[in-house]
């Protein structure tokens, strides 16, 4: 059974950063792709960032050049690095065995249960 579990949320101010961690057990680390995906206050989810066993990696236009997606094999851990972050960027962050279905929950694949990261102006 695949579990994801997130962490490092938090409150920051604009143009601060923060470290997302996605803690996967049950994930083969060496055939794998993993999503971060966000839900904005009063709106869909998202997908922003993707990385794959195959060393690619992959951004939506509205985070790329401010975060950064990484992995650790060793920890089977996925990190999503956020940088000058802006009030827009609030919501709930969430991480998901695949990339870019931000209804792909629906079909049973694995979701974490979200981290609130809140960035005051």
């Amino acid at each position: 059974e695949v579990q994801l579990v997130e962490s490092g949320g938090g409150l920051v101010q604009a143009g601060g950063s923060l470290r997302l961690s996605c803690a996967a057990s049950g994930v083969d680390f060496d055939d794998y792709a993993i999503g971060w995906f966000r839900q904005a206050p009063g709106k869909g989810r998202e997908g922003i960032s993707c990385i794959k066993s195959d060393g690619s990696i992959d951004y939506a236009d509205s985070v790329k050049g401010r975060f950064t997606i990484s992995s650790d094999n060793a920890k089977n851990t996925v990190y999503l690095q956020m940088n000058s972050l802006k009030p827009e960027d609030t919501g709930v962050y969430y991480c998901a065995e695949g990339c870019w279905n931000p209804l792909s929950y629906l079909l049973g694949i694995a979701w974490g249960q979200g981290t609130q990261v809140t960035v005051s102006s």
